[in-house]
């Protein structure tokens, strides 16, 4: 009876997991194309399920291996330990969403493991060293991948890729010879970048379900008397992060693509594929990650770049420093390196410096604090005789 309850109670945690993840993730994955009209809040949810289920199947198979078994053996996860370690993740979410900031909830689990192996002297080392490191590496390269192309490519892009939206409907359907035409005033020009944007979005929930689904089904499709298979679990992880999507995700797809006014669309694109793509080899790699870790650090980068572009490398190496202003991406002027001024770099900021110090913070605090409750709670459990 007791066993049954556990199961009941990690199952339940799972698919609140789930859901809060699909809350989250849908609304960064989206935001931008919603945020431009390109598709609808209820379309981004649908898109959000289908592209996470693939992500998820596919090489998130490999981040469920780590979580499930290489930084403590599988044999650790008893239903109990499950239920532990997903409430410490469900907490995190809760207190993130409570606070206002976006806690990793990779590196939550991954800190919760880690505390149950710590407690019953089964952690792999080397794996939480293999992914510790990582953990330090992904932020440097999104930094240096944002500032690359916010220093060199950036104003090049925006001649490719703006988008001047018109008024009306993308596409027009009709009954003719041409089913499918472009609406009034589209060109091609906007209809292949409108394209792209909802590719990117794709992308990117693909790359949230890649590293997400192991947060909320790891512990419980590993243990030794796991209720249901990995297959199982990928679905149940995948219709819980849909429900996400379809319910609470409506409210950040309104922050976030409100704030795309505070990002140039350009940007946010940038953004995605850089941290889509930085998360996406990770899973495959079987490395948990922080997707909205690597996402600030791109921004960052991509900020700082613009904004250096007023100094060229020689000048920088004599000791002159560009004034940092985070809203460089807002300029519109694309004048070659060193020729332009601090005067053509908008004064408004694309983000807060001490928010981001804040954040960052959070994030490093968060697996710690994790891991350390986790190890109390379990060493607790092993001398009441539970474990």
């Amino acid at each position: 009876m007791a066993v049954s309850i556990l199961i009941v109670l990690a199952i339940l945690a799972a698919v609140f997991v789930g859901i809060n993840i699909g809350g989250s993730s849908t609304g960064v994955a989206f935001g931008p194309s919603v945020g431009s009209k390109l598709v609808s809040k209820t379309a981004a949810a649908g898109l959000m399920t289908v592209f996470a289920f693939l992500g998820g199947w596919t090489v998130g198979r490999n981040v469920i291996a780590t979580m499930g078994g290489k930084i403590v053996p599988s044999s650790e996860f008893t239903m109990l330990a499950s239920v532990v370690i997903l409430f410490f993740i469900g907490l995190s979410l809760l207190i993130s969403n409570l606070s206002g900031v976006p806690a990793s909830t990779s590196m939550t689990a991954v800190g919760a493991i880690a505390g149950l192996g710590i407690a019953t002297g089964t952690i792999s080392w080397s794996v939480m060293g293999r992914i510790m490191s990582w953990w330090l590496v992904a932020p440097a390269v999104a930094f240096l991948a944002g500032g690359l192309i916010g220093r060199y490519l950036y104003t090049h892009l925006d001649d490719y890729f703006k988008i001047d939206q018109s008024e009306g409907n993308l596409l027009k359907f009709s009954f003719s010879s041409r089913p499918v035409q472009l609406g009034e005033g589209t060109s091609v020009r906007e209809f292949v970048s409108s394209i792209l944007v909802i590719v990117i979005a794709c992308y990117m929930a693909f790359s949230a379900g890649a590293s997400n689904v192991a947060n909320a089904v790891a512990p419980l499709v590993s243990s030794p008397s796991a209720p249901i298979s990995m297959n199982a679990g990928i679905i149940l992880a995948v219709a819980a992060i849909s429900v996400g999507g379809f319910t609470i995700a409506r409210r950040t797809l309104d922050t976030v693509g409100e704030g795309i006014t505070d990002m140039p669309l350009l940007a946010a694109l940038v953004v995605s594929t850089v941290s889509a793509t930085i998360i996406s080899i990770l899973s495959a790699m079987g490395i948990p990650a922080s997707l909205a870790i690597s996402a600030t650090m791109c921004i960052t980068g991509l900020g700082w770049g613009r904004a250096s572009r007023t100094v060229k490398v020689s000048e920088a190496l004599q000791g002159e420093k560009p004034e940092m202003k985070t809203a460089a991406l807002k300029a519109e002027d694309n004048k070659k390196i060193g020729e332009e001024s601090e005067e053509d770099i908008p004064d408004q900021r694309l983000f807060d410096p001490d928010i981001i110090h804040h954040v960052v913070t959070f994030w490093i605090l968060t697996p710690v604090i994790s891991a350390a409750c986790s190890y109390i709670l379990f060493r607790i459990l092993q001398f009441a005789g539970i474990m």
